[in-house]
């Protein structure tokens, strides 16, 4: 991984939560929050505070003109350092409440997902990978690309990949493209798993998720999310497998 020449500090933060950064530095502040899941969820936070209050002065039912105007000197506050940030979340969440908005999530420093939640829209286009790499295991005429280079995808699509466990051996690696942009399907044969993909994609949205089964008839997927990138293993071995593995995956990534 490059080093950061120029140490990222907290201005760079609130500039990254408010889209102000350029790109080259934009790069370089997730890279240091993807060493960081602390400062990751609380950049977290700040970026929901935020939507969520670009939310509520958005809505056609917003309440007396005070109280917009208090939701817009919050969201300006943003940018004026974290000295006070959990009074801004606290005060925040009393406008969206006054404005008749649900906050209960605006405190949690990390997404936790629950069993009745629908997983995310690059979950199918894992699965749907995953399918894809069967399909072509079965035909002789397609042939593999195990020629795994990390640092070449990273190059090229901006993501990622975890660290692999020793005794996983990489049978093909393809790039698709998705709704999100390009993706990454990596089929690996692994000792406990059998054939499994790991498959990354950048969803368009900063979250740190930590990783969650999402049963889907005979293949499953276990799915996580670090910054900007998401990934999920997929197989149909035994889903608590998936989610270990998925979890030995992740913590690569810190």
């Amino acid at each position: 991984m490059t080093a950061i020449l120029d140490p990222v500090t907290d201005t760079d933060l609130d500039a990254y939560v408010d889209d102000q950064l350029e790109v080259a530095r934009r790069i370089e502040v997730e890279a240091f929050l993807s060493a960081r899941p602390e400062t990751a969820a609380r950049v977290m936070s700040d970026l929901r505070t935020r939507d969520e209050l670009r939310l509520a002065l958005a809505a056609k039912g917003m309440a007396r003109p005070a109280t917009a105007e208090a939701a817009r000197r919050l969201e300006r506050g943003l940018a004026r350092g974290r000295v006070f940030g959990m009074l801004q979340r606290a005060a925040a969440a009393a406008v969206l409440v006054a404005a008749g908005w649900l906050a209960s999530g605006i405190f949690g420093p990390v997404t936790k997902v629950v069993a009745s939640t629908p997983p995310p829209a690059y979950v199918e286009d894992a699965v749907r990978a995953h399918a894809t790499t069967l399909v072509r295991e079965a035909m002789s005429s397609q042939p593999e690309a195990p020629n795994y280079n990390p640092d070449e995808i990273r190059a090229a699509t901006a993501i990622v990949m975890p660290s692999l466990p020793g005794d996983w051996k990489v049978r093909d690696v393809q790039v698709y493209p998705s709704r999100f942009g390009p993706s990454v399907e990596m089929a690996l044969e692994t000792k406990d798993l059998g054939l499994v993909s790991l498959f990354a994609i950048r969803p368009g949205t900063f979250d740190v998720v930590k990783p969650v089964v999402a049963p889907s008839g005979e293949i499953s997927a276990a799915y996580f999310q670090i910054g900007e990138v998401a990934y999920a293993v997929v197989g149909q071995g035994d889903a608590g497998d998936l989610d270990r593995a998925a979890e030995t995956l992740a913590r690569t990534l810190y």
